[in-house]
């Protein structure tokens, strides 16, 4: 007969195509990449004291990074030091038991971290901490 290949036309295709799969994975792999990256360079770079006693602490705070050059962030937005006390007693009216973590550049003059010291506490907070790394 013209047009038959001789076999049993009802065979199962058992083999699965994975090209499709590792094409979509790779996709995937390299947004997550691409995106990473920005994440990590939208981070401050401060270099943090170091103690050999400190404690670890829990709950939501509102951080405040001042950098070596003396500029003050708020939860990583560049802030002026009016902005600053306004969002503070935003957050301590929404919160009473609000906390304030300073990280400051081990390089920040000591002036300026007193002087953030005083504009959070003016601002109502009570509870605040200086973030610092254990020594190794």
């Amino acid at each position: 007969m013209a047009g038959t290949n001789g076999g049993d036309d009802d065979d199962l295709i058992s083999g699965i195509n994975v090209t499709p799969l590792v094409d979509i994975v790779l996709v995937l792999l390299i947004i997550f990449m691409v995106t990473a990256s920005y994440i990590v360079r939208a981070a401050i770079r401060v270099e943090l004291p170091r103690v050999a006693h400190g404690g670890e602490s829990a709950g939501t705070l509102l951080t405040v990074v001042l950098a070596k050059d003396g500029t003050t962030y708020l939860d990583g937005v560049r802030l002026t030091d009016e902005e600053l006390v306004r969002r503070t007693r935003d957050a301590v009216a929404k919160d009473q038991d609000a906390r304030v973590l300073i990280s400051a550049d081990k390089g920040a003059l000591h002036g300026s971290v007193v002087h953030v010291l005083d504009l959070v506490r003016g601002a109502g907070a009570t509870r605040f901490a200086i973030h610092v790394e254990r020594e190794r």
